[in-house]
């Protein structure tokens, strides 16, 4: 019931969006739906903490609300700060991201009931890792909203300030994601599994993001590439990161379960 209402308020927020685009107002009420929406979410991860009697971000259920939680969190937080008039196509983008992503929560890659985690996933270093990975995830999803809306626009103006948009998000959820995904990640395995790193498939393939983001700011910052060819960079990177969350599990499965 909870999440039916999460659904049903970003599905508003939307709808609100989309008359946004064609009537200008000068009120957001997407805003206040994606807040209604952050607080509703917030609020079923809450219920299921108290049952399992942990933090709910311990299966690939919980994760996917917590990340589409994290992702409209940080689109709102960008809308809201953001006075460009085109920023309502990068906030469109975003929040359909966050919606895809908890739609994904009632498909049968997420298992919905309610178990308490095993004593290897009662860490205090899991749930550090976990949340900062996905928070970290999050700016990089306002990255590639706003990497779309720039190889979709022609308008040369618009692009330089909206290439501001990716480096700035990038440069925010980059560290993030490297300290929870990578950090975080090896000393909760050296607790879990005895050892720091082992080449697991997921493992691996969020080193290989944080290379390709590595490579990214390298060439944004410091070789001055061509903007177009870093701003597909980043694009690439974003759908490593869907593929490390997601698609590892499907195809390459080992020792994580989500």
């Amino acid at each position: 019931m909870i999440l039916t209402s999460a659904y049903c308020l970003i599905i508003a927020s939307l709808a609100s969006q989309i008359v946004d685009i064609f009537i200008k107002f000068k009120i957001k009420l997407s805003v206040f739906l994606n807040i209604a929406a952050i607080v509703t979410l917030l609020l079923e991860l809450i219920r299921r903490s108290i049952l399992i009697k942990y933090i709910a971000i311990t299966n690939t259920y919980e994760a996917l609300i917590f990340y589409s939680l994290s992702i409209i969190l940080a689109t709102t937080i960008y809308q809201a700060t953001s006075k460009k008039d085109f920023s309502r196509y990068i906030t469109f983008i975003g929040t359909i991201i966050a919606f895809i992503t908890l739609s994904l929560s009632s498909t049968p890659l997420a298992d919905n009931s309610i178990t308490p985690p095993i004593p290897a996933l009662r860490s205090n270093w899991l749930l550090a890792h976990v949340a900062l990975s996905f928070i970290g995830e999050s700016f990089l999803a306002v990255g590639f909203a706003a990497a779309i809306f720039y190889l979709a626009t022609k308008d040369e103006e618009k692009k330089v300030y909206i290439e501001k948009i990716i480096k700035n998000s990038i440069s925010v959820g980059y560290p993030i994601f490297t300290i929870g995904a990578l950090l975080f990640g090896a000393i909760w395995a050296k607790n879990a599994w005895g050892r720091y790193w082992g080449w697991d498939p997921k493992e691996t393939f969020a080193l290989i993001t944080f290379l390709v983001y590595t490579l990214y700011l390298h060439l944004r910052i410091i070789a001055k590439t061509k903007i177009k060819t870093t701003v597909i960079i980043s694009v690439f990177g974003f759908l490593l990161t869907i593929f490390t969350f997601l698609g590892v599990n499907l195809l390459l499965p080992g020792l994580h379960s989500y």
